[in-house]
């Protein structure tokens, strides 16, 4: 092995000098590309994981942390179709199954690291505000935001919630499809629909602007599971920021902004 140290000179002219920046440039880019770390999250880890991120970086000063937030659908997708991404985050177990499924993420790697609970909520000066499922029914609820149930996973709490209480059909008929839960938020927040589904922890963000009317009851725990992307050329610094959202620091800031310990997830008919 040749090592070139920068004592050493060249004659002017030399042919081995564009050869040596070739590669330095090659062995400068590696390094920048080994010190990315991109994050794929669910969109309502957005403000925890970006808190998240920055104290990363600064226990980890040679790694930079990207974040990607989107509907764990959309993720999962962009996943499948190559995008360069090393941790995936999801806010339901669904869709890191189907990402096991594809084997997307590396097998037997996956843990929950929080847990949350499904909300209705409405505007912040309201003066209807629904107490039950039954009530979303009523003539004065014209338009309910919903994420779409195929790609967003409140969404698919949602239509389970409203199934089991057989009232789908006709809220559904007043659906306003978002595209993440983020949207729904912004939906009701700006008056759009009169009530929308989102996570108790969206609600927190916007206190002015909209309330909680009432906590839906899931058939299943709202547990995010998160993972290893298995095609990351960055394995070990992907298994380093899960082992820090898992730490003590990183379950801080998680539960700074509402979310729940896994253990604290219960199973509510």
């Amino acid at each position: 092995m040749t090592i070139w140290h920068p004592s050493c000179r060249l004659r002017r002219g030399s042919r081995l000098r564009p050869a040596i920046a070739a590669v330095a440039l090659s062995v400068s880019s590696a390094a920048t590309l080994a010190a990315d770390l991109t994050v794929s999250a669910a969109a309502s880890l957005t403000n925890a994981f970006r808190e998240i991120g920055s104290a990363f970086e600064g226990a980890n000063t040679d790694t930079h942390v990207q974040l990607n937030f989107a509907a764990s659908g959309m993720l999962l997708q962009q996943i499948a179709k190559g995008a360069p991404v090393d941790v995936f985050a999801s806010a339901d177990q669904e869709t890191m199954n189907q990402a096991e499924q594809q084997r997307l993420v590396r097998t037997g790697t996956r843990v929950n690291f929080v847990s949350n609970s499904l909300v209705v909520i409405v505007a912040q000066d309201a003066v209807a505000v629904p107490a039950s499922l039954s009530d979303l029914g009523a003539a004065g609820i014209k338009h309910v935001a919903i994420g779409l149930p195929a790609s967003v996973p409140v969404g698919r709490y949602t239509k389970a919630a409203l199934e089991r209480a057989r009232l789908w059909p006709a809220i559904e008929a007043k659906m306003i499809g978002a595209q993440s839960v983020r949207q729904v938020l912004d939906y009701v927040a700006r008056g759009e629909v009169d009530a929308g589904f989102v996570y108790s922890t969206d609600a927190a963000i916007m206190p002015g602007k909209v309330k909680v009317a009432f906590v839906v009851p899931t058939a299943t725990p709202v547990l995010y599971p998160i993972a290893p992307v298995a095609s990351s050329a960055n394995g070990a610094a992907a298994q380093k920021f899960i082992a820090y959202v898992l730490s003590p620091s990183g379950q801080t800031v998680l539960a700074k902004f509402g979310f729940g310990k896994p253990s604290d997830s219960v199973n509510r008919p």
